[in-house]
């Protein structure tokens, strides 16, 4: 695990497993520069040191006792983390996932970025389009908060899909309880029945990445009237958004999720407000 040194430099890392080809560190460190800042942000990838999941308690002691300021939290530990935190701001608590963690005074505080970083860039790539109907692929941490970022955008009807019903239904379930939309929990079996009466899907599995590639459902059951939304980046166009594409859909990719979700983390570890624009810029420049 990389060393926080007593230099005055801000150090954060990333939690997860196969996160080679993040461009996190990329944009948190050309932010950071342009602000006269001493950053480093390191990557802590569990698959290339070799840890167990249940390595994760040690790995964020160790990260506190070496004066890391915050760590991000990616798959598949955003909702694994929860037990090991001393508190949740209010937005991480309702939604179930933590993907931000801030290490001050001694205590580690959890928070969701994911959410608004989602809702944003559905804003800023999609702009106005029908939402009341949407089928989301995916019940983990990242799926947690898209479902809450989806009824802030509007959506009043969300049919979650998970290979694990039993995930489904309890997002399903933390969806309705909160926000008082609708939503169900389905198995993927019942996509058929689903897809097509939806105005837009989102893919919030890993599904489609570099290290699980292929499609999360048959694109064959998409129409050219809806569209389709994918939280992966990497690679910057998956094949699922490409056969969408093909289609006639209106889709957005994982870019702008990736963007603005690291610009809300980066304001909670330094305090200081980052410019969304030129963390886009960065992304774009190595994406």
């Amino acid at each position: 695990m990389p060393v926080a040194g007593g230099d005055g430099t801000m150090r954060i890392g990333l939690l997860g497993r196969g996160i080679g080809s993040s461009l996190t560190p990329i944009m948190h460190e050309a932010e950071g520069r342009r602000l006269g800042l001493a950053y480093r942000y390191d990557l802590i990838d569990f698959d290339r040191l070799g840890l167990d999941d249940a390595d994760l308690g040690v790995v964020l002691e160790t990260a506190r006792e070496l004066g890391y300021r915050g760590l991000n939290v990616t798959y598949p530990f955003k909702q694994a983390i929860i037990p090991l935190l001393d508190s949740l701001a209010s937005e991480a608590a309702a939604i179930g996932a933590v993907n931000t963690v801030v290490l001050r005074d001694g205590a580690r505080v959890g928070h969701n970025t994911d959410c608004w970083g989602f809702a944003q860039s559905v804003r800023k790539g999609l702009g106005t389009v029908p939402i009341d109907h949407v089928v989301q692929i995916g019940a983990g941490g990242a799926g947690a908060a898209v479902a809450h970022a989806l009824v802030q955008l509007g959506a009043k009807n969300i049919d979650i899909v998970d290979a694990d019903i039993g995930k489904a239904e309890a997002l399903a379930r933390n969806v309705r309880d909160v926000t008082g939309a609708r939503a169900q929990g389905l198995a993927p079996m019942r996509l058929g029945e689903v897809i097509g009466m939806a105005d837009g899907v989102v893919n919030a599995t890993p599904v489609g990445m570099e290290k699980y590639p292929g499609m999360p459902f048959d694109p064959g059951l998409l129409q050219r009237r809806q569209w389709v939304a994918d939280i992966i980046y990497f690679p910057r166009e998956t094949e699922l958004l490409r056969q969408a594409r093909a289609l006639g859909c209106r889709v957005l990719p994982g870019g702008g999720m990736a963007i603005y979700q690291a610009v809300r983390a980066f304001h909670l570890f330094s305090g200081i407000e980052p410019d969304a624009t030129e963390m886009g810029r960065t992304f774009a420049a190595y994406a």
